[in-house]
């Protein structure tokens, strides 16, 4: 009998009407062996070929990352060592600055006290030259009261009497109220 799609089922049945080829029982028995056939083909493809393949990459991918984690831990260690340098650098800078700063604080203060001193010494000196300069001038200015005390006394006498006073009685006198 002739198909209308123009092709024959194998050993020349013709297949059943309306059936799906796969289901169909006339060929049930090869399909099964084509089934062994190409399922055995492709393991020994897949096993012989790819498999090996990515079983490679794998291995290359598992490699590069045990590399790279192994870099990561090398230079973690070196930072940590790095960071360790870093803090020991930073404490010892401090210390030279601490000990700088206490260094130029007291040589400042040796300054400040050295002129101070010398200062101090420059004012005692100006102020003894000045109580010597006032004592000077009191005594002037205390010989002079002598002299014009005995003059007051003098006119004061003679505008009194109208008379001249004498002048050893106004000497005695002031030298009364002297001592």
């Amino acid at each position: 009998m002739a198909n209308p799609t123009g092709t024959q089922a194998p050993g020349g049945n013709a297949p059943a009407e309306g059936v799906f080829p796969p289901f169909d029982s006339a060929t049930f028995a090869p399909q099964l062996i084509w089934l062994a056939i190409t399922f055995g083909a492709l393991y020994l493809l897949m096993s012989r070929v790819a498999l090996p393949r990515v079983q490679n990459i794998l291995e290359t991918r598992a490699a590069k990352i045990a590399g790279d984690l192994d870099a990561a831990a090398a230079a973690k260690a070196k930072a940590d060592e790095a960071g360790v340098a870093y803090e020991k650098t930073l404490a010892d800078a401090k210390g030279r600055a601490q000990a700088m700063a206490q260094d130029t604080h007291a040589k400042l203060a040796a300054e400040t006290d050295a002129q101070r001193h010398a200062l101090e010494a420059e004012l005692n000196g100006k102020l003894a030259a000045a109580e010597a300069q006032i004592g000077e001038m009191k005594a002037k200015a205390m010989s002079n009261v002598e002299g014009i005390a005995k003059d007051a006394a003098a006119a004061i006498v003679q505008q009194l009497t109208g008379k001249p006073a004498n002048a050893e009685a106004i000497a005695s006198a002031v030298a009364t109220l002297k001592a």
